[in-house]
């Protein structure tokens, strides 16, 4: 059992309704999971208040309670503690519910709306391949060494990230590579936690259905590098306009990298194809796997971070050629006649410009380029005519399709991709509604050396309608129907 005072460290504490000087059992937001002896943190949420829940609570066995709004009658027989923010107060306390465990190993947290998951899964796979144990917080999944555990978010909940990073040194783990999205940081879930450095990626339209306008989104990414301390470094892509706005205030060491601009880590793309990437980084040629001007910038950020851990160039520089795409990122296959399938999470504008310019940088032009795209349901509708415009665009045939349309009617999210086809491009796209269905139709009208984009999913293995997840793949349903199609 742990001290409640103890757990309060370093808590912005504004008033205090009985001793803290007692023995507890849980840290708990959600009212449904109290027991006994556990501290209950009722947070303020955008559809639910959870000081609601304080009464059951306390029948359930709470002991404390920690909110922003004393309850009109305090209960004697409760510790009530009032802070400013909850969200904050969670965070901090399991910091050190948990030992602060981030202090143990070398953090890295990356941020931006692009590249994030490509830039950790590889940053773990290049330290694993060195000979250290590593830890891995990302979209796709949690590794704590090579045990596996999915994951639910892309930045999880402050306990969920403590609990793992202490599972981390509990298992000998030295560097841990984590996603660090917008909305974490907004709701505060990375305070307390001690960085060893930040990278920016990009800076693109998303998320702008729960940030206020593109200057809160960017802000937002912006405080996770205020916040890093002193003995951090701070790695920012130049060549994006953000990245110089992420140093302002920054005591981090400040570090940058670019392809377009004098930046303390240059690279080149000397050859563009599609087998691989031949580049220069800081003067060393490279060549990778990896495909595309998206990715010399993973790489770059890559060799930079590792470089700034003290790795050797010339063995950094090796492992980056070994390194294989991540699942979901511009992950393709060739089939047995001759069409190359390309599944990848493209699911903004920018995502989905970049990977379609790399298809058109690299191809002959005697082939045909045929996108399937949808939008998300419940998410930023500004993006959807974007999407249908840049696939209309850059592809010789687009076909509009659900992603995953939650809540929302898949049609009118296609009605609203459709509003921003220019009437030269009326042509060149048609509408189908099952996701499936719209792969299979876009692999009908492939033929040999024609190129197949499925966006928007990458690594996703479900689809999400009327709030219900059932089992799809895109990787798996393009495998099959090629497979089909060569009988």
């Amino acid at each position: 059992m742990k001290k409640l005072k103890d757990i309060l460290y370093r808590v912005a504490v504004e008033t205090v309704y009985g001793s803290t000087d007692i023995a507890i059992n849980d840290l708990v937001f959600d009212s449904r999971k109290v027991t006994k002896s556990d501290v209950f943190i009722a947070l303020k949420g955008t559809l639910v208040d959870a000081h609601q829940y304080i009464p059951s609570v306390i029948d359930n066995g709470a002991t404390v309670v920690v909110c922003e709004d004393l309850p009109k009658e305090i209960n004697d027989q409760i510790v009530n503690i009032q802070v400013k923010d909850t969200k904050e107060a969670l965070a901090v306390m399991a910091d050190n519910y948990y030992g602060n465990p981030s202090q143990h190993l070398k953090l890295i947290g990356i941020t931006g709306t692009n590249g994030k998951t490509t830039i950790a899964t590889l940053l773990y796979n290049l330290f694993n391949k060195l000979g250290y144990k590593v830890g891995l917080l990302s979209t796709v999944k949690v590794l704590v060494d090579t045990q596996e555990f999915p994951a639910t978010h892309t930045t999880p909940d402050s306990l969920t990230i403590n609990h793992y990073l202490k599972q981390m040194i509990d298992n000998g783990i030295t560097h841990c590579f984590m996603e660090v999205s917008s909305h974490g940081i907004h709701q505060k879930r990375t305070k307390g936690l001690f960085f060893t450095g930040g990278i920016f990626t990009n800076l693109t339209h998303d998320h702008l259905d729960y940030h206020s306008s593109f200057a809160d989104y960017r802000d937002v990414k912006k405080s996770f590098f205020d916040d890093l301390p002193k003995s951090a470094f701070a790695l920012v892509n130049i060549d994006d306009k953000n990245g110089s706005v992420m140093l302002q205030n920054t005591e981090a060491k400040k570090y940058t990298y670019a392809l377009k601009t004098l930046a303390d880590y240059k690279a080149k793309i000397l050859e563009n194809q599609l087998n691989g990437l031949l580049l220069t980084i800081n003067n060393h040629e490279l060549w990778s796997k990896l495909i595309g001007a998206f990715n010399a910038y993973n790489l770059l950020a890559i060799y930079a971070t590792a470089d700034l851990l003290k790795i050797d160039p010339l063995e950094n520089l090796r492992l980056l050629s070994e390194l294989e795409s991540v699942s979901g990122r511009f992950q393709y296959l060739i089939s047995d006649i001759g069409i190359t399938a390309i599944v990848d999470y493209a699911h903004t504008p920018d995502a989905l410009k970049n990977v379609l310019e790399t298809i058109n940088t690299i191809r002959t032009h005697n082939e045909k380029v045929i996108t399937v795209v949808g939008c998300g349901g419940d998410r930023d509708k500004a993006k959807r005519p974007k999407m249908a415009h840049i696939a209309t665009e850059l592809s010789n045939q687009a076909i509009f399709t659900s992603d995953n349309p939650r809540t929302e009617d898949p049609q009118s999210i296609i009605d609203e991709m459709e509003v921003g086809v220019e009437p030269q491009n009326f042509k060149k796209f048609i509408s189908i509604l099952d996701r499936k269905q719209a792969i299979k139709t876009a692999s009908a009208m492939a033929e040999k050396g024609d190129i197949l984009l499925i966006a928007g999913k990458g690594h996703e293995a479900y689809q999400e309608i009327d709030g219900e997840r059932t089992h799809f793949d895109d990787y798996e349903v393009i495998t099959e129907t090629l497979k089909e199609l060569q009988k």
